[in-house]
């Protein structure tokens, strides 16, 4: 085990930035990162052991204990529980014998439940081993544990039904499907690899590659917004050693999944643009940082970026123009969703825990190393391509003044077509419903769970930055559903397993919110709760990241547009009910002490 951690090591030149892939190799060859393995990290790297152990601790997917053999993940994501999650989480506990959150006893088999690992679209869906098994079902199941207990491989299994596209490549051999439902400029079959690098390129400064992107307005995919060109602008002024291009490919955000499609059918196009981003800042080096849960695509994006190098668009003088080198590499989380939030990448990146950054300084300023870094979504490094292949001004020609282009959609839930659809900005969601084959709709979250949850009243708005904004996803709710115990409570257990808990207020507040929640649920919930609930979503906007201060929308947006959903729950003329019951409270220790209370009224 000395010499496999030690090669570890040694494989990335014993740098402690590169701790997170030292740690991912270590969790795929033991299956866990034991102390000893800890210990040898620390001293080989000059860090302590602590420093070692607080990195493993933060990510869902490292362990310091054995997950077994082969570790099944079942995702928990609002869709998957619609879909029938609950008769597949019943099938493996019966067929494995244990319980969610345990190991059998020889070691062979670890059941965990995982946060939505972008498979919304064809759910329920587990990760077993590096291997993305979407459609469950019980009978399916049977069939999984029993080749384990065979000793028989897992690529039989997936064999039987590879997806559709290129996740038939031999390099991806997926079950998984793309689901494109519909294309425009980036998803189009017109696209063709390095066009743009080789015949444009040459004879465009990198000031006047930045003047493109300004002038199509295109602002950042991810859900932000803010405008690409002056972010590029910005880095290339600023003064470093080294700038760096970062891809951000962590598309934690559940009911999200597009990111997935454009890197499974368009990785080139996604490339080429950071290519084109390395040009314009003046960098020379591109990290991909993707999901732990994509980890079934590392051969063949590692092969796509081969295919790349051999064709002279990535490494030296690119496209024979003098100096411009740049290469990619690829860097893997390890389960977080708060690593989507760009400082927090940047710390996870450099072998920490993902705990968003101070700002500012701004990462263009002070990013990667403390180099100017650029991050952008993986949707808007494909846009970036079309924009240079066809001007800013022909980019302007779609979507709205102030959101111009297509947007990629994740759309799924209760409609008869899931999947991905690109569409012009200012869109409306009443079309987006006819499009999908959406009816009795009760409810839509734009957003994912930090966004924004509508009713019918307001299916008329459009998806746009001065209206409804949105990252991608976007989620469907028929009249069947229970919003506030299905989905609203779900996505609230979401942001307190997903908090980084550095905020005092992200640490708590989600989780008594969610108490208060609770509480309203079973029917002890009183008129000042709302009041309540409303007041503590306040708080959360002194967060320091994103997922801080958007940990409250799920029942903040569904109290403004679903009040009548709490208020049937409320108990009638009763002001006060802190929904505590003191017999019940002490049941536990009165057992323990073999008491039996007694309680008189007076």
């Amino acid at each position: 085990m000395e010499q496999i951690v030690l090669s570890i090591i040694r494989k990335y030149g014993s740098d402690a930035n590169r701790l997170m892939d030292m740690l991912i190799d270590l969790q795929e060859q033991f299956g866990y990162i034991s102390r000893q393995a800890v210990a040898l990290l620390a001293h080989n790297l000059g860090l302590s052991q602590v420093d070692v152990e607080q990195t493993i601790t933060f990510y869902h997917f490292l362990s310091t204990k054995p997950r077994g053999k082969y570790a099944i993940y079942l995702n928990n994501s609002a869709v998957a529980y619609m879909f029938g999650r609950q008769a597949i989480k019943e099938a493996f506990e019966k067929e494995v014998g244990i319980a969610f959150g345990q190991v059998t006893d020889d070691g062979l088999i670890g059941l965990f439940d995982t946060a939505c690992i972008g498979m919304n679209d064809q759910e329920p869906a587990a990760i077993i081993n590096n291997k993305v098994f979407t459609r469950l079902t019980p009978y399916r199941v049977k069939e999984i544990v029993r080749h384990m207990r065979q000793g028989l491989s897992l690529d039989e299994l997936v064999n039987e039904s590879y997806g559709d596209g290129k996740n038939q490549h031999p390099q991806l051999k997926a079950m998984v499907s793309s689901n494109i439902r519909r294309k425009g400029m980036i998803l189009s079959d017109l696209y063709s690899m390095g066009k743009v690098t080789k015949e444009i390129l040459p004879g465009m400064s990198p000031e006047a590659v930045i003047a493109e992107i300004k002038h199509s307005h295109i602002r950042g995919r991810g859900g932000a917004g803010f405008p690409t060109g002056f972010k590029w602008e910005f880095c290339r002024r600023a003064k470093g050693a080294k700038h760096y291009v970062v891809c951000n490919a962590d598309e934690g955000e559940p009911g999200t999944f597009k990111d997935r499609v454009i890197l499974t059918e368009k990785p080139e196009l996604v490339f080429e643009g950071m290519a084109i981003a390395g040009y314009a800042i003046g960098g020379d080096e591109g990290i991909l940082y993707l999901r732990y849960e994509y980890r079934y695509m590392k051969n063949y994006l590692e092969s796509v970026l081969q295919h790349m190098r051999d064709e002279k668009l990535l490494g030296s003088n690119i496209a024979g123009i003098e100096g411009f080198n740049f290469d990619i590499r690829i860097q893997f989380g390890a389960g977080a969703y708060v690593c989507g939030e760009e400082s927090a990448l940047l710390e996870s990146l450099e072998g920490k825990r993902g705990e968003p950054r101070d700002k500012p300084p701004f990462p263009v300023e002070k990013g990667y190393l403390g180099q100017p870094t650029i991050i952008n979504n993986v949707e808007t490094f494909a846009t970036a391509v079309r924009i240079i292949e066809n001007g800013g001004e022909w980019f302007t020609q779609f979507g709205t003044e102030d959101s111009t282009g297509t947007k990629i959609l994740s759309i799924s839930g209760d409609c008869m077509f899931p999947g991905v659809y690109e569409v012009n900005w200012g869109f409306n969601v009443e079309d987006m419903l006819d499009m999908v084959g959406a009816y009795d709709v009760q409810a839509v979250q734009v957003g994912g769970p930090s966004g924004t949850l509508i009713g019918p009243a307001e299916f008329h708005r459009t998806l746009g930055y001065s209206d409804l904004s949105t990252g991608g996803s976007m989620i469907i709710f028929g009249k069947q559903r229970n919003l506030l115990k299905d989905v609203v409570l779900n996505f609230m257990e979401f942001f307190i397993d997903e908090s980084c808990g550095s905020c005092s207020t992200c640490r708590n507040m989600p989780q008594v919110m969610r108490n208060k929640l609770l509480k309203i649920l079973k029917g002890k919930g009183v008129t000042s709760d709302l009041a309540d609930l409303q007041n503590w979503g306040k708080v959360l906007h002194a967060s320091r990241c994103g997922l801080g201060q958007t940990a409250a929308n799920p029942i903040v947006s569904s109290l403004k547009n679903f009040r009548h959903l709490y208020e049937d729950l409320l108990q009638k003329d009763v002001e006060f009910d802190q929904g505590f019951d003191l017999e019940t409270s002490v049941q536990g220790s009165c057992k323990y002490v073999g008491r039996i209370p007694k309680f008189h009224n007076h």
